[in-house]
Formats: C-alpha cells, sequence, structure tokens
C-alpha cells in the first residue's frame, strides 16, 4: 500500500508539472537567481578582488556538472578511450571504433607517449591548482591585513603576519559548515564589495578622466607593446594578479552549475571589474606616482573607512573560491584512484559536487600559515601567486581546445581563433611572470612538484598492483578446484570479499583458501568501480553476475567521481541482497525451475541470518634486492602513503567488528 500510495503521489505531481509547466521553470528560475547570489561567496572571491572566456567558452566543457582540468582530462577519457588507466576504471562501452574519431584522437589512441603527456598535463595543471589553493588565502589575508599599517604606522610587520595566521585558522575552521553555509555567509561581504568599488570607480572617472574608456580599444594594447617592446611583455607580470580567481571558476562549477555562474559574472562581477579598474586607472593617471598603493589613495577621504572594512572582508572571503576547489579536485583525484585516500564529506544533500575534505583542509591549513611566517615578503607570495594562475589557465586553454577538436568537433577556423587569441595571450603572461622565478615564482613549483610526486607515485603502485592481480588472478575454474579439496570446508555465513579486479578473482583469495580452509556458503566477490563519468545512473549502480560455483557471486558496484559513496552498514547489505534476490528471480535459467529460485534464496537468507562478514586484502610490496632504484623509490613511499591513508572499506560503512583484512605480499 505504501508502495501504491508513493507510485500515485509522483504521478500526480507528474501531472502537476505537465499541467503548469510555468511553475517548474519559475521555481527552476528562482533557484538559479539564490544560487548566483552564493556565488558570489565562493566562486568570484578571488577573481571580483584581483577573461571572460571561463564564464562563456570554459565553463561549457564541464562533465555532467563537474570543471577543472581533471574534469577535462576524464572528459576526453570517458568519450574517446585515451587515458592510460586500468581497465577495470573504464565505463562499459567506452571505446570508440577509429573510424568514428578525428585524426588527432586517433594519434592519441595510438600513441602511448602522447596519452602518458596528456596525463603529466592534467597532474600538473591539478597540482598548480592545489598548489593555488595554498597560495591564494595566504596572500588575501596578508594583502588585507597589511593594510592597516597605512592608518596605523605602529603596526609591525609581525603582527601583520601573526593576525593574518589567525584569520587564516579561523576561516579554515568554518570549511566544515560546507559550501552553502560558507556562501551565505561569505556572499554579503562580496555583494557589498562588488557595489561599492563600482560606485567608487565611477567617481573616479567622472572626476580624474572622463575619457578612459579609451584604454578598452585594442588600439591602444598594439601601440603599448609597439612602443615598449620587450619590456612591455614583462610588465604584464605586474597585472597578472588582475586576472586571478578566473582558473577557480571554472573549477567551482560542481559546487554551483553553469547557469548560476553566468548570471552571476555577466551581470554584477564583469561591470564590477571594469568599473572598478577604469577607476583605478583614471586615478594613476592624474596620480602617476601613487602606483605602490594605487587601489586605497583612490578611495575618497569621506568613505575611505567603510571601503576599507569591505575591502578587508573581501580579501579574506577571497581565499574561499580556491579552498573549494581544492576540495574538488582532490575528491576526484582521488576516486579515481591518482592521489591516496582521505575522507570526503559531501555537505549537500542536492549539490552532489559540494564536498569538504577534513584532512585536505588542516593540511592547507598548516601550509598556509607555513608559508606566511616564512615567506611573509607579500611580493614573494604574489610572484609565486602569477606563476600559478597563468600556468593553470594555460594548461585549461590547451585541454578545451582538445575538447573542442575532438569531443564537440568545433569547426577549425574557430578552434585557431580561440587557441591563437588565448594561448598568445595566456603565454605572455606565463612568459612575463617566469621571469619572476627567482623571487617566489619557484615556490609553486616546489609545492606541485610534491604534490606531483605523491599522485605519480601513487597512481604508479596502484598501476603495478593491478598489473600484478591480472597476472595472478584466479579464474573460476581453479576457485572450484580449491572448494572441492577435502580440506576446504564451506562455513555458514554471508561473505562479501573484495576485489580490484573484474576479469577473475584477486590472487589474494587463494591465499585466504590455503589458510583458512574454508569458504563461505554465500560469498559475493564485491568490486568497487570507479568509472571515468560524474555519475552512474542509480539502476546500473550494482552489477550482479552468477557464476558456476553454488552460492558464489559477483557483484560490481559503479561509481562516478561526482557520485557519494552512501552506502552504509546494513543499508549496503540490503542494496546488494535486493539486487542479488532479483537477479536470482529474474535469471533465464531460474525461470523453468521455481524450486531452484526458491532454494538460492532461502539459502542467501539464511546466510545473512548466521552472520555477515566484509574481507578485504591488506597487500603490500616485497621490495627485493632485484628492484630498480626507481622502482625502491616510489614503491617505497607508495607504502607510506598506503599505511598511512584510508582503507576502502568505511567508505561503505562497514562495521569494524565484521570486517577481517587479509595481508598479503606482491612482489615488485
Amino acid at each position: 500500500m505504501e508502495g501504491l500510495a508513493r507510485s500515485k503521489e509522483v504521478v500526480v505531481n507528474v501531472k502537476c508539472e505537465s499541467v503548469y509547466p510555468e511553475r517548474h521553470e519559475g521555481k527552476e528560475r528562482r533557484d538559479s537567481l539564490v544560487m548566483a547570489y552564493k556565488t558570489l561567496g565562493v566562486v568570484f572571491g578571488g577573481l571580483v578582488t584581483s577573461p571572460l572566456y571561463y564564464s562563456c567558452i570554459a565553463i561549457r566543457a564541464h562533465d555532467h556538472g563537474e570543471g577543472g582540468t581533471f574534469a577535462l582530462y576524464s572528459l576526453l577519457c570517458r568519450h574517446l578511450n585515451i587515458g592510460i588507466l586500468p581497465s577495470n576504471h573504464l565505463p562499459f562501452n567506452s571505446t570508440k571504433h577509429l573510424q568514428n574519431t578525428s585524426l588527432l584522437a586517433r594519434f592519441f589512441q595510438t600513441s602511448l607517449l602522447a596519452r602518458r603527456l596528456l596525463l603529466f598535463v592534467a597532474i600538473l595543471g591539478t597540482c598548480m591548482l592545489i598548489g593555488d589553493g595554498i597560495l591564494t588565502p595566504t596572500i588575501s589575508v596578508l594583502s588585507a591585513i597589511d593594510g592597516l599599517r597605512a592608518p596605523f604606522p605602529s603596526v609591525t610587520k609581525s603582527l601583520v603576519e601573526t593576525l593574518s595566521a589567525v584569520v587564516l585558522i579561523v576561516l579554515f575552521l568554518l570549511q566544515k559548515f560546507g559550501t552553502s553555509r560558507v556562501s551565505f555567509l561569505f556572499s554579503p561581504i562580496m555583494g557589498a564589495w562588488t557595489l561599492s568599488t563600482p560606485l567608487v570607480g565611477i567617481y573616479s572617472i567622472i572626476h580624474h578622466y572622463p575619457s578612459v574608456f579609451k584604454a578598452l580599444s585594442p588600439h591602444y594594447i598594439f601601440h603599448f607593446f609597439w612602443r615598449n617592446g620587450k619590456s612591455g611583455r614583462l610588465l604584464l607580470g605586474g597585472t597578472v594578479l588582475c586576472i586571478t580567481g578566473s582558473e577557480a571558476m571554472f573549477t567551482d562549477l560542481g559546487h554551483f552549475n553553469e547557469k548560476s555562474i553566468r548570471i552571476a559574472f555577466l551581470f554584477t562581477i564583469y561591470p564590477s571589474l571594469v568599473l572598478t579598474y577604469a577607476g583605478q586607472t583614471a586615478y594613476l593617471i592624474k596620480h602617476p606616482n601613487d602606483h605602490d598603493d594605487g587601489f586605497y589613495k583612490f578611495i575618497p577621504t569621506p568613505v575611505y573607512w567603510p571601503i576599507f572594512v569591505i575591502a578587508t572582508s573581501a580579501e579574506v572571503v577571497a581565499s574561499q573560491s580556491l579552498i573549494s576547489a581544492t576540495f574538488s579536485v582532490i575528491k576526484q583525484s582521488v576516486v579515481l584512484d591518482y592521489f591516496p585516500r582521505v575522507k570526503v564529506v559531501h555537505t549537500s544533500n542536492n549539490k552532489e559536487g559540494e564536498v569538504y575534505s577534513p584532512e585536505v583542509n588542516y593540511i592547507l591549513m598548516v601550509l598556509c600559515v607555513a608559508v606566511i611566517l616564512i615567506f611573509g615578503d607579500g611580493k614573494d607570495i604574489g610572484n609565486a601567486f602569477g606563476v600559478v594562475v597563468s600556468l593553470v589557465m594555460l594548461i585549461t586553454t590547451i585541454l578545451l581546445t582538445l575538447v573542442m577538436i575532438m569531443i564537440w568537433r568545433t569547426p577549425a577556423m574557430l578552434v585557431a581563433l580561440y587557441f591563437v587569441v588565448f594561448f598568445v595571450m595566456e603565454g605572455v603572461y606565463v612568459s612575463a611572470v617566469f621571469t619572476k622565478f627567482a623571487e617566489g615564482g619557484w615556490i609553486p613549483f616546489v609545492i606541485s612538484f610534491i604534490l606531483a610526486f605523491i599522485m605519480f607515485g601513487w597512481f604508479y603502485a596502484r598501476q603495478r598492483k593491478i598489473d600484478y592481480e591480472i597476472t595472478h588472478k584466479i579464474t573460476f575454474a581453479r576457485l572450484e578446484e580449491l572448494s572441492a579439496e577435502r580440506s576446504v570446508q564451506r562455513v555458514p555465513g554471508l561473505c562479501f570479499f573484495y576485489s580490484n579486479i573484474q576479469d577473475g578473482l584477486t590472487p589474494i583469495l587463494g591465499h585466504y583458501i590455503k589458510n583458512m580452509k574454508s569458504l563461505h556458503k554465500v560469498t559475493i566477490f564485491t568490486t568497487l568501480r570507479y568509472l571515468l563519468v560524474p555519475k552512474v545512473a542509480p539502476h546500473e549502480r550494482i552489477v550482479i553476475k552468477k557464476s558456476n560455483l553454488k552460492g558464489v557471486y559477483c557483484c560490481v558496484i559503479q561509481y562516478g567521481y561526482a557520485d557519494a559513496l552512501d552506502l552504509e552498514g546494513d543499508h549496503f547489505v540490503d542494496q546488494v541482497i535486493n539486487s542479488l534476490t532479483q537477479h536470482i528471480q529474474n535469471s533465464p535459467e531460474n525461470l523453468s525451475f521455481e524450486s531452484q529460485t526458491i532454494e538460492e534464496t532461502s539459502n542467501l537468507e539464511e546466510a545473512r541470518c548466521a552472520g555477515i562478514v566484509h574481507v578485504r586484502g591488506k597487500t603490500r610490496f616485497y621490495i627485493g634486492l632485484n628492484c630498480g632504484w626507481f622502482d625502491k623509490i616510489v614503491l617505497s613511499f607508495y607504502e607510506i602513503m598506503h599505511s598511512n591513508c584510508r582503507s576502502g572499506l568505511p567508505a561503505l560503512g562497514v562495521p569494524p567488528q565484521q570486517g577481517i583484512e587479509v595481508g598479503m605480499l606482491y612482489e615488485a
């Protein structure tokens, strides 16, 4: 009756929506406007306090709502099968026929070197963005607090650094409340900033130089470079901070949506930026010697302190865009097995891309405070910041160009126009900021190198483990031989035996049976399968396959990188058993023999009542004398990470008393 009532309710809702479509559309518009308001406190925090194509072009290249360099990489892999992920990570029917793909796609599909280079570019972009998540909060908060030294000369540099560290700690402690709550707290601040600075800009334009908008003409851009030559290009390094935040806009897409970001950018952010920078430019034309502190000096005296308070608050809030983006990109990397497992918390019931990671949050907090205390000079941090921003944007442009060519099939003329314009523009910025490499520009490369080594080491070792398991896998024929031995008993109970491979069984199974001399009457070999897609449809989440051995089944739980592992404890067991029961009842061989269906379902329920156990392998590499120096370094580092990261089972909410770990050494 309850199910019937629910179905009637669904029918009524569908009818209402079909009869009154304007209600549904109106609600959707209201939701988009509310979400656009929220974006002010997160997505545009960095951009509005520091190119248009991120909002109008790049944001279209999302992977089912997820943005960022890694989302672009997974989008390419999912459509064209040009990644180097292991086979158990690839979605069903993902391989495209070579004759249906472009020439460039065929090149990537046939060249391992090209695929590795593509992976390197994606990892570099990801590491640079994480480095951005360290530098953005640091320079934003430090710049805000440093503003106290102008009105209060007695404030020392050490005090500024201490206050900045305290503010950063408070900012990171707020992250556990989730992006939605934080954005509602921060958005009024950014809204006040977005509205107040253009008003000051308009005043400055009228008062100092009304014809400043001539600067928007390309004529003056070409004239500037023609007149200044190489020195003009180098001067761009000092203006790169004006476009910071653009790189985070795309990555923060998973926390909001495409429409809300476009609304906020086109109708508030972009006009605010143009008027604010035009006002500062108008002031500097009349006062060229005030360029060191041009912002606060162009503020009229009567509104100085209100603007100072808003500006200081806004600079602190500006950090949020990269913090949220870092959570997103770390989560994508974890579920695609490119990063050690960390806890990922979904802080929204209706927005699965809104995530928070406690470990990542506190590591970022420690690193940000360390950067302030070690590199207290805002100039060095600013140079490092410029390198990160320009490189992330350049990498996004490269990956987006590949998406245009190989997936969107955009006309060659439009692709060339896009690539030439933005690659040249961003390439000039990159060449300009690289001249500051010795003056702080090396900082992001050190951070990125460490992160890249972590990601590559983890991925390389996971690949080696999977290769070993595929080479030494247990076939079902071998399982029948093992279970038929007299010393092996079929014991009561239901066992979930976890495996990393699907085409066969993990070698840990043979190790387990030989030592335990037993196999449960109902054994479900379970594989967690992360696909190169953001989300998996509910009806495709659990895939069941029956083996020839009585009471032995295979279960694949499929997840995309934007899905939440919300299967917890008994709920997880219930879902698998329900799927297994449906599989037994719908099996063609059981349709003719009702007694067999009853027997299998009865055995399943009896095994569940007898007790449930979850078995997983705790594998380690045996690094012998025959290993090369590269394997010794990388695999030893992996073992350190693996022993200190989270287990895969807690993600499913498996009770500790039901879990068993079987140790085994894999020969490297």
